[in-house]
C-alpha cells in the first residue's frame, strides 16, 4: 500500500480534489460528473472502452512507426546534400506548423474517411520530432571520430552506416519518447473531427448525448493511453541509452 501511495498519489489526490470540487459547487451532473461515476462506467463497460482504445491504438502505432521513418528519411537526405538540408528543414517546419485542424479536412478529401488517412495524419504530425532529433543524432558524433575514418580513407557512405546511424540510435529514442504521447492524441483528434471510430468519435457522440460519465471516461482512457505509451519509451530510451553508451 505504501509503495502504491508513494507512485500515485498524484493522480489519487487529483481524484479526490476532483470529488471534493464537485460535491461542494453542487455544478450539474451532465457538465462534471463524479469521478466514482466515471470510474463506474469504464469498470462497466470494459467493452466499449477496450474496443474503442483497440482502435485507437491501431492508428497510433503505424502512425507513430512511419512518422518515425519519414523523419529519419528526411534527416538522412540532409546528410547527402546541404542543398537538401536547406530545402527539407523549412518544409519540415512550415508542414509541422500547420494546425491540425486545417489538415484533416484535405487529407480526407484525398484520401477517404478510413483508418488510411487517420494514419497519415498521425505520421505527419510525428514526424518532425524524428527529423530534428535524427537530424542533430546525425551531427553529434563522438569527437575525433571523423578525424580517424579521414585517416583511415573511409568513404561517405562507411561515415555514414558506420558512424553517424550508430551515434543517432540514442537521438531516434528520444523522438520516440516525445512523439509516443503525441501519436495518442492526434488519432484522438482525427477521430473527433472524422467520426471514424476509436476513443475520439466516442468521446464526440456521447457528449453529444450528454452522456458526461462516459465523455470523461473516454478522456481518462485515453490520458493512460497517453502515459503509458510514454513509459513504455521511456523504459525503452533508458535501455539503449545504457547500452550505447
Amino acid at each position: 500500500m505504501k509503495r502504491f501511495l508513494a507512485c500515485w498519489w498524484g493522480p489519487c489526490l487529483l481524484l479526490l480534489a476532483w470529488q471534493v470540487g464537485v460535491q461542494a459547487s453542487g455544478v450539474n451532473q451532465i457538465v462534471m460528473p463524479h469521478p466514482m461515476a466515471v470510474i463506474m462506467d469504464i469498470a462497466s463497460n470494459p467493452l466499449v472502452y477496450g474496443r474503442a482504445a483497440a482502435r485507437t491504438l491501431l492508428v497510433a502505432v503505424p502512425g507513430l512507426t512511419a512518422g518515425l521513418a519519414m523523419g529519419g528519411m528526411l534527416a538522412l537526405l540532409c546528410q547527402f546534400s546541404a542543398v537538401m538540408e536547406y530545402l527539407l528543414t523549412p518544409l519540415a517546419m512550415m508542414l509541422s506548423s500547420i494546425p491540425v485542424v486545417a489538415i484533416i479536412p484535405v487529407l480526407s478529401r484525398l484520401f477517404g474517411y478510413h483508418m488510411t488517412t487517420l494514419v497519415v495524419i498521425v505520421a505527419i504530425i510525428c514526424f518532425l520530432p524524428a527529423f530534428v532529433y535524427m537530424h542533430a543524432g546525425l551531427r553529434s558524433v563522438p569527437a575525433g571520430s571523423l578525424d580517424v575514418f579521414s585517416v583511415f580513407g573511409a568513404s561517405a557512405r562507411m561515415r555514414l552506416l558506420l558512424l553517424r546511424l550508430p551515434a543517432s540510435v540514442p537521438s531516434c529514442m528520444t523522438a520516440l519518447r516525445i512523439a509516443a504521447p503525441t501519436a495518442i492524441l492526434a488519432s484522438l483528434t482525427a477521430e473527433y473531427l472524422m467520426q471514424t471510430g476509436g476513443l475520439g468519435a466516442l468521446f464526440r457522440i456521447t457528449t453529444a448525448e450528454f452522456r458526461s460519465e462516459r465523455a470523461f471516461g473516454c478522456s481518462l482512457v485515453a490520458m493512460v493511453l497517453s502515459v503509458c505509451c510514454f513509459f513504455v519509451a521511456l523504459h525503452a530510451e533508458r535501455a539503449v541509452t545504457r547500452r550505447w553508451q
